[in-house]
């Protein structure tokens, strides 16, 4: 493998500035026609990205807001979560997760994660379920890795509970349920979407939506991102909020949109090549579960020694983080949850691990190969130094 003697370039964990320049002349003239229009609220753009996202996923309605969050809660309160509910998802994820649930004055009950995909683990959300009343269940698709929704919807039906999907890291993922290939963002009663800029499909600033086949739920949504307006002036709720896509983000998801599926794509051979260059390193690398199609939002491996082996390559050029350093219940800001540490072994070991490699659809196979082989002479070497 090569050494990092061979090579004095940097490998950033993300290139956004490539994705800029490859695309350049369609950003710079979608928003010049913004611009012109003067529709920087809704308007063309919005409507347009909204139909559009929503025929890309094979759903009827997409609802655009401003960020991934809002989508979360937006979602939650069109289905009727309040205070007094209980809201099962996972404690390995964005911390956004767990504020929507707080939010709407529902209370987030966790259970823990498959160590194989870093998704809700289908058998402890059965646990859950068969122990006290949940409402809805968040399953996130993490690092573009679909949850398992082929297990996972039938238990929340059973249970009469409301499925609303994580999908800020997964636009383009697919999955089976029912023996049936469908779009993560599809499957739930409501799919939430953040296109914050580092994402598959990001924005040039905060952006979100909610997707779902209801028109009925679509419209709740709607109604609550327009501070419960309904007609000019005519306010029908009380606890709407401003949380509206505006129309030069929406211009510019449109021009990447069209590109997602190819860019997806080079993510797939990214990750396969490290999967073929990282092979019989002491890491453990990701899993794909059967029946699912990844798009590597993160590459993300789990090596012990973590921060030293992340020190390590950051002084060979290499750009990596960590998500997540914590689990949710190990945060100071959830303690109030009341899980005491080694609540949920999976992801505090996760935690304790995860690092993610550099991962963005313009890498090359030299990028991915001087990457692969920095990782292995730096873990080689901390095992060297471990039996010595």
């Amino acid at each position: 493998m090569p050494g990092p003697e061979q090579r004095s370039a940097e490998v950033p964990v993300v290139d956004l500035s490539q994705q800029y320049g490859e695309l350049k002349a369609e950003l710079d003239a979608a928003i010049a026609r913004v611009i012109a229009s003067s529709a920087y609220i809704g308007g063309a753009d919005v409507a347009g990205f909204e139909r559009e996202l929503a025929a890309y996923l094979g759903v009827r309605h997409v609802v655009g807001v401003a960020n991934g969050t809002d989508a979360l809660e937006l979602a939650l309160q069109a289905v009727g979560i309040g205070g007094g509910d209980s809201v099962l998802t996972v404690p390995f994820t964005f911390a956004g997760t767990l504020e929507a649930i707080v939010r709407v004055g529902a209370t987030p009950v966790l259970a823990d994660i498959s160590p194989d995909d870093f998704t809700l683990d289908a058998d402890a959300a059965a646990r859950v379920f068969a122990t006290q009343p949940i409402k809805a269940v968040i399953p996130v698709h993490l690092y573009g890795h679909p949850a398992d929704l082929d297990r996972l919807l039938p238990l929340a039906e059973r249970h009469g509970a409301a499925v609303i999907e994580d999908a800020a890291q997964a636009h383009g993922a697919w999955c089976t349920v029912a023996g049936e290939r469908r779009r993560v963002g599809s499957v739930g009663h409501l799919a939430c979407f953040s296109f914050y800029p580092t994402k598959n499909l990001g924005a040039m600033g905060d952006a979100g939506a909610v997707a779902t086949d209801r028109a009925d739920l679509a419209e709740r949504v709607r109604l609550l991102a327009r501070h419960g307006e309904c007609g000019k002036y005519r306010h029908v709720v009380a606890n709407g909020r401003n949380s509206r896509l505006d129309g030069i983000q929406a211009a510019v998801l449109r021009v990447k949109l069209a590109h997602l599926d190819r860019w997806n794509t080079a993510r797939r051979r990214v990750a396969a090549r490290y999967r073929q260059r990282l092979a019989g390193l002491p890491l453990r690398l990701p899993e794909e579960r059967a029946g699912v199609e990844s798009v590597y939002h993160q590459y993300v491996i789990r090596v012990a020694d973590r921060d030293a082996v992340r020190d390590a390559l950051a002084r060979l050029g290499i750009g990596t983080a960590v998500h997540y350093p914590l689990a949710l219940h190990q945060q100071e800001g959830f303690a109030q949850l009341g899980y005491p540490r080694g609540a949920f072994p999976v992801a505090e070991g996760c935690a304790a691990e995860v690092l993610s490699l550099p991962m963005f659809p313009q890498m090359n196979e030299a990028d991915v190969d001087y990457v692969s082989g920095c990782v292995g002479e730096v873990v080689q070497e901390r095992r060297r130094e471990k039996e010595s």
